[in-house]
């Protein structure tokens, strides 16, 4: 088996690149999509529900998670239920808290209720883990996205942190804990490891999964060799 293969958590590809989506659909072992508002102004999106319908269009029958843009709980809730209605493979994400750290949970809770497959996004504390919990605990499945790549920048360990969540997470069966913006290959392996649903990573992160159990000593062999060969290609003199 190869160590993709060995992994129990689920790999979804965060992006809003047309060209790089069709790219992890090819690949059986990608189970789901992510996208952000963020990332489709950086591939260039002008039109956010033109893009979402063609996407679905190709991308039928894995999750995808499309965000609504709001910051007035009423139109978030609008766009939410509009959202929802793109595809059975739609999930919706809604954002915490809104920009005034004015916190979502009623909204969740409400649109949860009516049935909505949500993602609730932005989640870094524990305390806003298990008012989600509480929130989407009667609803239907749904998915929890805590950014450990953000505890991390922070200088704390997200292990320690995500393995709680999914503890708290346990009130809430149909719920699933996402790790959302891992920052390196290892980040797979730890959410394997604790037991995490679902991790979300860009396609140059799970391309790097290729390396796994590479030899190190060709690794460090085939980097002097890449330094050499810039340097060379360069023109460097001394």
């Amino acid at each position: 088996m190869s160590a993709i293969d060995k992994l129990k958590v689920k790999l979804f590809a965060d992006g809003a690149d047309r060209v790089g989506m069709l790219e992890m659909y090819q690949k059986p072992y990608i189970q789901g999509f992510t996208t952000n508002p963020t990332l489709m102004k950086k591939a260039g999106i002008s039109d956010y529900e033109g893009f979402a319908h063609e996407i679905l269009q190709e991308i039928p029958d894995r999750p995808i998670s499309f965000e609504v843009f709001a910051d007035e709980f009423d139109e978030m809730e609008r766009q939410a239920l509009k959202i929802r209605t793109w595809g059975e493979n739609v999930y919706v994400k809604i954002p915490v808290s809104n920009t005034r750290q004015e916190m979502s949970y009623g909204l969740i809770e409400r649109l949860s209720g009516a049935g909505v497959h949500l993602n609730i996004t932005a989640i870094l504390t524990l305390d806003q883990v298990g008012a989600v919990a509480q929130a989407v605990r009667n609803g239907p499945a749904s998915v929890v996205s805590v950014f450990a790549g953000r505890i991390a920048d922070t200088g704390l360990d997200p292990v320690p942190i995500m393995s709680e969540a999914l503890d708290i997470l346990a009130t809430a069966p149909l719920a699933e804990l996402l790790w959302a913006s891992p920052r390196e290959v290892l980040n797979i392996y730890q959410a394997d490891a604790i037991g995490c649903h679902i991790i979300t990573a860009t396609n140059d992160i799970i391309r790097k999964l290729s390396l796994s159990g590479k030899d190190l000593a060709d690794y460090s062999l085939e980097t002097v060799q890449m330094f050499y060969d810039d340097a060379d290609r360069a023109g460097y003199k001394l």
